[in-house]
């Protein structure tokens, strides 16, 4: 990273605190707030009903400045730029319109479970057309034919944004696995530099949101910070060089999303239950974790998986 790339991390992160406070006061006037799924925890009805959400419209505005001063200062990478920003961007539109008619219908139901899916993959699928047709190496030795590439990353993007917003269920969880998501993705070193300013935005969004976001939550991300942050790590992790470092930076993300798999196979298929209530930060609620433990337990548990996984890819595809 360099000087210039810091200073425009820290002044983004100062506009992302002051956009957020503002955003933040401005829901209250408009009223756009949470309205909470009655099958989840009950303790979250009195606990975080009527929080402001929606929170991941500034992460939109904050990455346009830093695209904006990308676009400024790497000239030379500029298409690189647009491969990467072009998935946040059209996933965070996504969700963006899923939280509007949350907020319009005055319910915790936006779009249908098969709409919101369609959405995804019609947002999913072009972007993995094109990065499919750069003959992408996904890890050494191994280079997939056209098609099976397109299908492999549009299967890993829809489950990627799908696995980032299960996980944003509880103060502070999701942003701060983030944090150390594109912390982890900054030290590769070796990477372009619009990888590394993706990255860069990627962590002081992530940073300045826990500012608002710790316990006791003062807002929420909402479906379209969760599809953008789900859609940036994703970007930045494919064109790092070695795609296959998607499955440890987003260690945490996979275990969450397939406790909720895990957990619907066993209702459907054998009519019982693996975990009290999916995904598995709900299970530990129930346990009697109090929500402070459970994010920092997590976000512990998050950083060793990814060490850990980081090692084991090293140790057999490098």
């Amino acid at each position: 990273m360099t000087i210039t790339a810091i200073a425009v991390g820290v002044c983004l992160l100062v506009l992302n605190v002051v956009m957020q406070e503002w955003w933040l006061k401005k829901q209250k006037t408009l009223r756009i707030e949470q309205f909470l799924k009655l099958y989840g925890p009950q303790g979250h009805l009195e606990r975080k009903g009527g929080t402001p959400t929606m929170g991941g419209v500034v992460f939109l505005g904050v990455a346009i400045v830093g695209c904006f001063l990308a676009f400024c200062f790497l000239s030379s990478e500029r298409r690189l730029l647009v491969e990467i920003w072009s998935l946040p961007f059209a996933a965070g539109l996504v969700g963006f319109v899923d939280d509007w008619l949350k907020f319009s219908h005055r319910s915790s139901e936006g779009l249908s479970s098969r709409g919101k899916f369609f959405a995804q993959i019609a947002v999913c699928l072009p972007w993995s057309l094109f990065v499919a047709a750069q003959n992408l190496e996904f890890f050494p030795g191994f280079r997939p034919e056209f098609l099976l590439a397109a299908m492999l990353l549009t299967f890993a993007s829809v489950g990627f944004l799908n696995a980032f917003n299960v996980t944003d269920g509880l103060d502070g969880l999701a942003a701060g696995a983030a944090v150390i998501s594109f912390t982890g993705l900054l030290t590769l070193g070796d990477v372009e530099k619009a990888v590394s300013w993706a990255g860069m935005t990627g962590l002081v969004t992530a940073l300045g949101f826990l500012w608002h976001n710790a316990h006791p939550a003062k807002i929420f991300m909402g479906d379209v910070g969760a599809h953008f942050f789900g859609g940036l790590l994703m970007s930045t992790a494919i064109f790092s060089g070695t795609p296959i470092l998607v499955v440890s930076l987003s260690f945490l993300f996979l275990v969450e999303i397939i406790s909720v798999i895990l957990q619907i196979l066993a209702i459907r298929g054998f009519r019982r239950r693996i975990f009290l209530m999916s995904p598995l930060h709900h299970h530990f609620e129930l346990v009697g974790w109090s929500e402070t433990q459970i994010v920092a337990r997590f976000w512990i548990v998050h950083a060793c998986g990814m060490l850990a996984t980081f090692v084991l890819l090293k140790f057999f595809f490098f």
